[in-house]
């Protein structure tokens, strides 16, 4: 197994005028200065996400027929050793194509590990990241402890998409893609000999 591991950061949201891919390129350059992963940034946006679910459940039928502007996406969160999701909170949880990329796949997440990176008013996206973590819970993933949370975050960023104080984020993202670090390896190492 290689020693550098393929970390997907998902921008969540898709809604006009959205936030996400600011914070998730300051992750994305934050992974990629820790030098232990190979970063993929993925859009939902840029994704086909059709909300009418396979007839089958997933335990039945884990890689469901899916649709052809869906390949790239399934591909990539295939190929991942973590994920980080960037997630704002939207009516106190996770945005509905979120869960809709979530629900069409299965395999693609299983001992897998993940990490979250919130941002919104005054939670910071964390009732979204409380809520990601029971359904990761049951996708068999493991949902690291830390986290980096940007409450009100449309004041901690200039108009260039830097933090005006970048100390404490920078430090929980270090601290987070440590841990992201060793359960992926963990977890990877455990997938190829199972």
């Amino acid at each position: 197994m290689s020693d550098t591991l393929r970390l997907a950061v998902i921008i969540a949201s898709v809604r006009n005028g959205r936030f996400g891919p600011v914070v998730a390129n300051w992750f994305a350059d934050r992974a990629r200065q820790h030098g232990a992963f190979e970063v993929d940034v993925i859009d939902l946006a840029e994704m086909e996400l059709p909300h009418q679910l396979p007839a089958l459940p997933p335990r039945m039928e884990p890689n469901p027929a899916r649709p052809t502007g869906m390949t790239d996406l399934t591909a990539r969160l295939g190929r991942a050793d973590a994920m980080v999701i960037v997630t704002p909170d939207i009516n106190a949880s996770y945005p509905a194509e979120l869960k809709t990329a979530i629900d069409w796949h299965f395999t693609e997440w299983d001992r897998k590990t993940i990490g979250f990176v919130g941002y919104s008013g005054a939670s910071g996206g964390l009732n979204a990241i409380a809520h990601l973590r029971q359904i990761f819970g049951e996708l068999n993933a493991h949902a690291i402890r830390d986290y980096v949370s940007f409450p009100r975050y449309y004041e901690l960023f200039d108009a260039d998409g830097n933090l005006l104080e970048p100390s404490g984020p920078e430090g929980a993202a270090q601290d987070m893609l440590d841990q992201l670090h060793w359960w992926a390896g963990a977890l990877a190492s455990a997938r190829v000999s199972a």
